[in-house]
């Protein structure tokens, strides 16, 4: 097994495309060829995570923050990054990061907080834009059943909900091949007229190689004609955040209490307390601020995230409680989500949780 077996099946639930723009993830030291002799799976990668990993005899770190974030100009050891990169290297193990590729994921990060907290009914808080594509391309009226179910073999058609989604418009296309083409249907030099189909498919962005690969190997025509843009609409299972509800409803400090034992911390900053009762919840690991907007507009009572400064406490405006847990205690359990994942999939092969702790914040 090599380390691009274990990656792409992480990719499966979440596509390095799903990554905002400004994230470094995916295979940041190491080659996807590599063997793999085991896994450790980690919240951050430090010096300690390396030891680790290298007294387990496990060649591969599966991380959930990016130890490599902005660009390395040097590696002279003079700081706790160029320090794990260069004991990775010197010790042949791989790093791969997740990070808001599995924030975007609808089983990723905030679903484990719903799932810690026990919400029921929940959707994405801010759905994504830009990761839906869509391909047209026109096929001889014959062949367009079979190109349509090899398209949709490959994702292609997937709405929510629904599979084997496309739009088809039956016409007449037109073309004219030069000495050097080989139609496959009439001859080179005469213009020919065929009943074609027109098809439509919508698709996930990280599925484009793939749904390519089928178009070319199906389509009957020596040159294809297709286009593939990409959709400004929003994708409503993927995206940062999500929403959902108890079951009943509890006072505000009852739900406290239960974000401070769900999420094992020492202490909970949290804004004014309103005097309502708590039943519609919004969550976001990591630093969330930017989304309190977000909950409040999706009528939520309460919003429990991380990293909000003073002033952004303000932005509660008294319509709802925020609730700060801690960078790393609202993204404590996505390691166990990563090893539960691989787990299943690789029954007889060494994936380890790691042990160590890396949360750079204590409390007295």
């Amino acid at each position: 097994m090599i380390i691009r077996d274990i990656t792409n099946y992480i990719e499966e639930i979440a596509p390095l495309s799903y990554a905002e723009d400004f994230d470094n993830v995916g295979l940041l030291v190491g080659n996807y060829n590599t063997k793999v002799t085991g896994v450790l799976v980690t919240l951050d990668t430090l010096e300690e995570t390396v030891d680790e990993a290298i007294a387990n005899n496990c060649n591969l770190i599966v991380s959930f923050h990016p130890i490599i974030f902005g660009g390395l100009k040097k590696l002279n050891g003079n700081n706790y990054v160029e320090r794990v990169v260069l004991k990775a290297i010197k010790n042949d193990i791989a790093i791969y990061a997740t990070h808001t590729a599995l924030d975007n994921s609808k089983v990723g990060v905030s679903a484990k907080m719903c799932e810690v907290l026990n919400l029921q009914n929940t959707k994405v808080l801010i759905p994504k834009k830009g990761i839906i594509k869509k391909l047209t391309t026109y096929v001889p009226f014959a062949e367009a059943n079979n190109l349509r179910e090899k398209l949709f073999e490959a994702g292609a058609g997937t709405i929510g909900n629904y599979d084997n989604c496309s739009f088809n418009i039956e016409g007449k296309g037109s073309y004219r091949g030069n000495e050097h083409s080989n139609p496959t249907v009439g001859k080179k030099g005469e213009l020919q007229f065929e009943e074609e189909t027109c098809i439509t498919v919508t698709f996930e962005s990280y599925l484009e190689g793939k749904i390519l690969t089928q178009l070319f190997k199906y389509h009957p025509y020596e040159e294809v004609a297709y286009e593939v843009i990409t959709l400004n609409n929003s994708h409503q299972n993927i995206g940062m955040g999500m929403i959902g509800e108890f079951e009943n409803p509890m006072n505000e400090t009852e739900f406290l209490q239960l974000v401070k034992s769900s999420f094992k911390t020492d202490c909970v900053r949290h804004s004014k307390l309103l005097g309502k009762q708590i039943k519609k919840v919004a969550v976001l690991g990591g630093a969330g601020s930017f989304a309190i907007s977000n909950a409040i507009r999706e009528k939520a009572d309460a919003y429990v995230s991380a990293d909000f400064k003073y002033h952004e406490f303000y932005k509660a405006e008294e319509r709802i409680l925020l609730a700060d847990v801690g960078h790393y205690e609202s993204e404590q359990f996505t390691k166990n989500l990563l090893v539960d994942y691989l787990t299943k999939k690789f029954t007889n092969f060494a994936i380890r949780l790691s042990e160590k702790s890396t949360n750079p914040i204590h409390y007295i």
